[in-house]
C-alpha cells in the first residue's frame, strides 16, 4: 500500500514509514503546499495513495462521494508518531488497495 500525508501530519511519520519500507509522500514531496483538500484527493488518488490526515474536511469529501484511494484519519494529537506508524504498518498488512478504495480507516 502507498500513502500520501496531508500538510497536517508530523513529517517523522513519513520518515517512520519508509524505515519499514513503505511507500509515502508528503505534502511537500508531491509540491501540494498550501493546495486545496480535493487536489490532494486528486493526486493521491491519480496516484493510488491511502491518504492519511488529521484533517476531517476530507471525511466531508468522502460523504460527499468524491472518489478517493482511501484515507486514513487521525483525530489529532489523539495518537503520537510512533502509535500512527504502528497504525499505517497494520492498515498496509491488513488491508488491499482495493479494500481501501473509497473507505475510511480510524485511527
Amino acid at each position: 500500500m502507498r500513502f500520501h500525508l496531508d500538510e497536517h501530519v508530523d513529517s517523522a511519520v513519513a520518515e517512520g514509514l519508509r524505515r519499514r519500507g513503505i511507500d509515502v509522500t508528503t505534502t511537500l514531496d508531491a509540491g501540494l503546499q498550501g493546495a486545496l483538500d480535493l487536489s490532494h484527493v486528486e493526486f493521491a488518488r491519480g496516484t493510488s495513495r491511502v491518504i492519511v490526515t488529521h484533517d476531517d474536511d476530507f471525511l466531508r469529501l468522502s460523504h460527499e462521494r468524491i472518489e478517493h484511494a482511501g484515507i486514513v484519519y487521525c483525530h489529532q494529537h489523539s495518537r503520537s508518531v510512533g502509535e500512527m506508524i504502528e497504525f499505517l504498518v497494520l492498515v498496509d498488512a491488513c488491508l488491499t488497495e482495493a479494500e481501501m478504495m473509497n473507505h475510511i480507516e480510524f485511527c
